[in-house]
């Protein structure tokens, strides 16, 4: 689950750009007003008034008639308007964006949830309106897609001015309190030069979803190309990004997109904030270091699967006998099938509760007995021997796009889950979890549910604005440090990255 909202710039244009027709004519304001609701065919004063979370889209006639310049956006257009969930009376903030050519179908743009995202990517931006072309709706989602070459600026300022007073028509009328307000147009960016549905599916818990192959920019010369698992419900999101490498490898630059196999890289990891957590073993090296030494496998525990890139480094890279649990048993097949997941007898995923499983592993772990369940069924072989787990890896999304890209889900952060969580762990163990906090009280009090249930609390801060990897230790790390875990931590440092990521835990 990518949380950097698919590496999404979107660059505020602080200079407005209204037309001077318009501004010569404020008194024709009401007009404007009265022709789109005509055309909408909505109530009158739908869009005077703030609504928290309404949503309306439409269609409206191109502004831009005109044949002299360029113009990739067709007649009519879609116009979609989504008021914030958390509206703040005292600041009253109007945005509008186009839609990048060929994009209007990307759930991105063609979604509620999608638009929901956006906004909420957008700090105190009371509504934001998208303007471009109609999608094709129902079922259908483009095969391919490739970046537009052209970069006419000055044809897209034409654009935005010929859309200013459908803009002004669609504010609410508090914003006009001082006069005309000053609108941005915003610019949704991001790194994909082309990309080609792999497959789309449904899966029973998750929805529908997309796998697809993309190639990016990269600050290196060669291309770069990556596999992406996204979800409708939460679309600017990547569940999962991995890189593929042409199955020819013979380092042509004339490989495409759709024109040859590719095949998932699993020794590396692209996700942002997967390094930081896999950095996050370096606290208790010693301890995995005596599993080795004894001529056993550390055991980790995933709650949260997705494509798998996380628990395939951990059994491939490291060695570690790794468990997972997702709950939709859809994506476990997209794993299996487009990014390399290859479970065995030491590599076990199943479909289940991640919390329930917790809950498994900690009456075990207390000798008390439970009722057959994700664990019995499916893990007998990875417990029987140990009841506990030496790591615990939580990587969910809330699953929600009302609440914005955020991790985990409230329900995970209750007393009695990180109670089974640190019960379910060895002494020595830890317990590892992707953060995306919905705000900054929002993670002083997690980190406040944390600190009353383990011993100590360490944090990653990814930088990348989003995710945080918080740490939750069983015990006390100095006394973990009984040994010198060396090749752990050498081995740790050999993964490009990571030694970074090492050396900016910090203890909170």
């Amino acid at each position: 689950m990518d949380h950097n909202t698919s590496d999404i710039g979107l660059n505020l244009n602080r200079t407005p750009r209204i037309s001077p027709s318009f501004l010569a004519e404020d008194s024709s304001r009401e007009n404007h007003r009265n022709r789109v609701r005509t055309s909408m065919a909505v109530d009158r004063g739908t869009f005077e008034t703030l609504v928290p979370s309404q949503f309306i889209s439409f269609t409206f006639p191109n502004p831009d008639q005109t044949q002299t310049t360029p113009n990739p956006y067709g007649d009519p257009l879609r116009i979609a308007v989504l008021d914030s969930p958390v509206q703040i009376p005292d600041s009253i903030r109007i945005a509008a964006m186009l839609v990048p050519e060929d994009r209007q179908d990307d759930w991105i743009f063609s979604t509620e949830a999608g638009h929901l995202q956006l906004l909420s990517s957008l700090p105190g931006i009371s509504r934001l309106i998208l303007a471009g072309n109609v999608p094709r709706g129902g079922d259908y989602f483009p095969t391919s897609y490739s970046r537009p070459v052209r970069n006419d600026t000055t044809c897209r300022t034409k654009f935005e001015e010929s859309l200013t007073p459908i803009i002004l028509a669609l504010s609410p009328k508090i914003s006009f309190e001082n006069g005309i307000p000053q609108i941005p147009f915003l610019t949704y960016e991001d790194n994909v030069i082309r990309s080609v549905t792999v497959e789309r599916c449904i899966g029973s818990c998750v929805g529908e979803m997309l796998v697809e192959d993309v190639e990016i920019e990269d600050e290196f010369p060669r291309r770069e190309f990556r596999r992406r698992l996204r979800f409708k419900r939460m679309p600017n999101l990547i569940q999962t990004e991995t890189r593929i490498v042409s199955v020819t490898r013979n380092g042509s630059f004339c490989i495409s997109l759709g024109e040859v196999e590719f095949l998932p890289e699993t020794s590396v990891l692209v996700h942002q904030y997967l390094p930081p957590m896999v950095a996050s073993l370096s606290l208790i090296a010693p301890h995995l270091e005596r599993h080795i030494q004894l001529g056993s496998k550390p055991r980790v525990l995933c709650v949260g699967v997705g494509g798998g890139a996380l628990l395939t480094f951990l059994h491939t890279q490291l060695g570690f006998e790794v468990m997972g649990v997702e709950a939709d048993e859809m994506v476990l097949r997209v794993a299996r099938l487009y990014f390399g997941l290859l479970d065995n007898e030491l590599f076990r995923v199943s479909v289940g509760d991640g919390i329930e499983v917790l809950e498994q592993f900690a009456q075990r772990a207390m000798g008390t007995p439970n009722s057959p369940g994700t664990l019995d069924r499916d893990f007998g072989k990875f417990d029987c021997c140990v009841p506990s787990v030496d790591v615990i890896m939580v990587d969910l999304d809330s699953g929600d796009a009302r609440n914005g890209s955020s991790a985990p889900p409230l329900e995970f952060v209750r007393k009695p889950v990180l109670l089974a969580a640190r019960s379910a762990l060895h002494k020595f163990g830890v317990l590892v979890i992707n953060v995306i906090p919905l705000s900054k009280s929002f993670y002083d009090g997690l980190i406040c549910e944390f600190r009353e249930v383990f011993s100590e609390l360490y944090e990653i801060d990814v930088r990348n604005g989003e995710n945080y990897i918080l740490i939750a230790t069983a015990s006390p790390i100095g006394t973990v440090l009984g040994g010198c875990g060396d090749s752990v931590l050498k081995k740790l440092k050999a993964i490009t990255g990571l030694g970074a990521y090492m050396d900016s835990i910090k203890k909170i």
